[in-house]
């Protein structure tokens, strides 16, 4: 097993999704602004969705610190990065979502199959054998 990669991702994981998150929770107007992408009618949508990163960095560096014990965290991130880069990728391959949210969506789709092999690398079957 390797304990370490495993540690090591989900600490990436949880400073990405948390910088993510402060990033768009206080300057998503500047990072619309930015990239041309039109602003939605509240802010609540942004802010949300941003706490919500946070939530999980915490739970990714939860993972992080013991990774056997917290195992059973890793399908809710897993489904965190498959919702997020289905949906873009779906809006993506029909009418078009704006180039901000795609790099993203790449990046979840990799974290996700990280997520899966960590997953099995952690099985406790596979450490018995």
């Amino acid at each position: 097993m390797n304990r370490s990669a495993v540690r090591w991702l989900f600490g990436v994981a949880g400073l990405y999704d948390g910088l993510l998150g402060i990033a768009f929770l206080f300057a998503g107007q500047s990072i619309f602004v930015r990239f041309g992408v039109p602003p939605p009618n509240h802010w609540g949508y942004i802010q949300f969705p941003s706490l919500l990163l946070i939530a999980f960095a915490l739970l990714f560096f939860q993972v992080a610190a013991a990774p056997e014990a917290n195992r059973n965290l890793i399908p809710y991130g897993l489904m965190l990065k498959l919702s997020y880069s289905g949906v873009v990728v779906y809006y993506w391959l029909g009418e078009g979502v704006p180039t901000l949210w795609r790099p993203f969506a790449l990046i979840d789709l990799v974290f996700a199959a990280l997520f899966i092999w960590s997953y099995q690398v952690l099985s406790p079957t596979r450490r018995s054998a």
